[in-house]
């Protein structure tokens, strides 16, 4: 296991070797990697772990430089096992490389169907039992979907935690991804149109942008169309603290002297659009919300479906009336499948997964009604990524759960906060607030 050090910290590196398929415990293996994070001076220490499980799905596990932010405060008291979820990171790859090596379309999807987070906790609970011994318990820290897998740890393997912390991410037990895009359009014109009023000169920009991209095929770096819809997309960033101010300054720059869009500027749309580094968010973004027992009915590219039902976010619409053209959010459409070279491969196996039924449950409402595990969460009021109706009633449905609602930080608050947030759930699980 190899170790190495860094400003104030001890790293090591650890690969296991995991079911493909949990029910099949003999069959295909594949590898997941973790690091280990510990405070200088504190190796050899009996520490309690802490498991972390980053946002998604799809993000492989944050790269540390250090003793900084979040990861430092839980060095105060913890040792860290930054996990890349199967499929990300320096685990198995799964991308538009790979998975073409599986066969054809329907084998990716098949492949695929075992990288939900219910798959991703039993393999924390294969590397816990590795890593701790059978009794030993350990934390668990979920950011965003990290936090969706957190509900499905205290779900189906609630043995292994011995306390559970949750920023920004608990999910609908019964929603639907058709109920979860149905909410989230509002939310993201609300995050525009605050946008504009602080930006009001952006309303002109963006729709001499769209103009633009409705009049001539725009062509990223990489090969990439950006489309008009795909620079919608870019409303994706205003879920983060800082995410209005980047908009801000990327639409500025948009054109050079005359009616071009300058190299800067694509290069950085690119940036932002490309899903090459995390294909996976895109691959299994709405099947994070199948549930046989919620519906059986295929997720259906759903926040395509619903955009029918919002009919400002219709680009022409809003060109012809002369209205603000609204931005999208954390929403996946069949058309990246086209425009992003990351993902074209891929857009059978999106497709079929899109169009697949019968998932199995990611959480159990009975299992979490008596649940004994303690649990605090971070609840941003303003989140427009995971609906703060969703959080709350979930809240509600677990036994013993404490919330923590501010509208202080946005939804990236675990990295933006310098290490308070965690801070603050740490001392409510301790009784302290």
């Amino acid at each position: 296991m190899p170790t190495y050090r860094q400003p104030g910290t001890v790293l090591t590196d650890h690969r296991f070797a995991v079911p493909l398929d949990h029910a099949d415990p003999g069959g295909e293996q594949i590898e997941v990697y973790a690091r280990e994070v510990v405070a200088v001076g504190r190796e050899h220490d009996e520490l309690p772990w802490l498991l972390f499980l980053q946002g998604g799905p799809g993000n492989r596990s944050p790269r540390p430089e250090g003793r900084g932010g979040w990861l430092g405060r839980a060095l105060d008291d913890y040792r860290v096992l930054l996990l890349d979820q199967r499929g990300t990171g320096r685990s198995t790859p799964a991308n538009r490389q790979t998975l073409p090596r599986r066969g054809d379309a329907a084998a990716q999807a098949d492949y695929l169907a075992h990288f939900r987070a219910d798959s991703i906790v039993r393999d924390a609970e294969l590397i816990r039992r590795e890593l701790l011994g059978e009794d030993e318990k350990w934390s668990v820290l979920g950011q965003s979907y990290g936090g969706f897998c957190t509900l499905t740890y205290l779900s189906y393997a609630p043995q292994g935690l011995r306390e559970a912390f949750v920023t920004g991410g608990l999910a609908g037990l019964r929603s639907t991804a058709t109920d979860v895009y149905r909410a989230a359009y509002p939310r993201v014109q609300r995050k525009v149109e605050a946008h504009y009023a602080r930006y009001p000169e952006d309303v002109e920009s963006v729709r001499a942008v769209v103009r633009h991209l409705r009049e001539r095929e725009v062509r990223l770096p990489g090969g990439g169309l950006l489309s008009a819809e795909a620079f919608q997309a870019l409303g994706n960033m205003l879920g983060t603290g800082s995410g209005s101010h980047t908009l801000h300054y990327l639409i500025e720059d948009a054109f050079l002297a005359g009616d071009e869009l300058s190299d800067a500027f694509l290069a950085q749309v690119q940036g932002h659009l490309s899903y090459a580094s995390a294909p996976l968010y895109a691959v299994l973004h709405e099947s994070i919300y199948g549930q046989r027992s919620v519906s059986p009915a295929a997720t259906g590219w759903a926040a395509e479906a619903v955009r029918a039902e919002f009919p400002g976010f219709d680009v022409d619409v809003a060109l012809a009336q002369e209205r603000p053209v609204l931005l999208t959010g954390e929403m996946i459409y069949p058309w990246m499948f086209t425009t992003d070279p990351a993902l074209a491969p891929l857009r059978e196996v999106a497709d079929l997964l899109a169009r697949r039924e019968e998932w199995p449950d990611l959480y159990d409402p009975a299992q979490l009604a008596r649940n004994e595990v303690p649990v605090v969460a971070a609840v941003y009021h303003d989140d427009m990524y995971v609906d703060t109706a969703d959080s709350l009633a979930t809240a509600g449905a677990v036994r013993g759960l404490r919330t923590w609602i501010t509208n202080e930080y946005e939804h990236e608050g675990l990295r933006s906060s310098g290490g308070r947030v965690l801070d603050r759930l740490i001392r409510m699980a301790r009784g302290e607030l």
